[in-house]
């Protein structure tokens, strides 16, 4: 059965965490790995991370680190995985009971990267809309670009996908640090590089909208760090793209 090493960042989510780790940790039929990564967090989260890491030490594994924001937990905790496959999920959010588990046909498969759908949900886990998009058996990544691309609202979240590792790790993916929107940087990219896509009719993934979300930050700097990070993704992958064996359509559309 293959593994999922599911990365988990935290930073001052005290409120948050408990929701998100009892969402994995409900996952049936599957093996798992939970790896929590503390980026520097000043709040109570270590010590609830702490009572969990005590009562599920086969599957919870715990590592703090000085902040680094988002994209350096993430990538560190890449590192600490030996799953078949990867996923993240982000600590403020969680995910449905049975979502692994309706993936495991395409795990099996060996897919290279599996779609599930988002719900966005309030403070109190209302849900507020839920997202919808196209379904695929098995695709190209460069078809399933088109498709996504053509029909999806939402193809950049980072935790909408579960990947093969071996994947993954042989086109040495990585988030860019200090930087806003760091799904785009990387997400389009890895979805046109796979093999293989599927994209299932799953709503699996809760996105918890939170009153302090980076996109509702009116901070006149970060807006404009927004907006300049943005224009730096999008030239990088442009030069990814025409440096790859990809069809060149693909830095037209971006």
């Amino acid at each position: 059965m293959p593994k999922i090493s599911v990365v988990v960042p935290v930073y001052n989510t005290e409120k948050y965490i408990e929701k998100c780790l009892n969402s994995i940790l409900a996952q049936k039929n599957v093996s798992i790995e939970i790896i929590i990564v503390n980026d520097g967090s000043t709040d109570n989260s270590a010590s609830i991370i702490r009572n969990y890491e005590t009562q599920f030490p086969d599957i919870i594994k715990y590592f703090e680190k000085e902040n680094g924001g988002l994209s350096d937990a993430r990538n560190y905790g890449v590192s600490k995985a030996t799953g078949d496959y990867i996923c993240f999920v982000d600590s403020d959010d969680f995910i449905n009971e049975g979502l692994f588990d309706s993936a495991m046909q395409y795990m099996l498969k060996k897919i290279d990267l599996i779609k599930y759908k988002c719900v966005r949900v309030d403070e109190n886990y209302n849900e507020i809309e839920r997202i919808d998009g196209p379904i695929f058996e098995c695709k190209s990544g460069q078809d399933a670009f088109n498709t996504l691309y053509a029909q999806d609202v939402l193809i950049e979240p980072a935790w909408l996908y579960l990947y093969r590792k071996d994947f993954y790790e042989s086109n040495n993916f990585s988030f860019p640090i200090n930087k806003y929107h760091e799904d785009w940087a990387i997400v389009p990219f890895i979805l046109i590089t796979a093999s293989t896509v599927v994209s299932t009719n799953v709503y699996g993934y809760n996105y918890v909208q939170s009153s302090n979300s980076i996109t509702r930050n009116n901070n006149d700097e970060k807006i404009i760090k927004r907006a300049y990070d943005m224009l730096e993704h999008y030239d990088n992958l442009i030069s990814r793209i025409n440096s790859a064996k990809i069809d060149k359509r693909f830095s037209r559309k971006l």
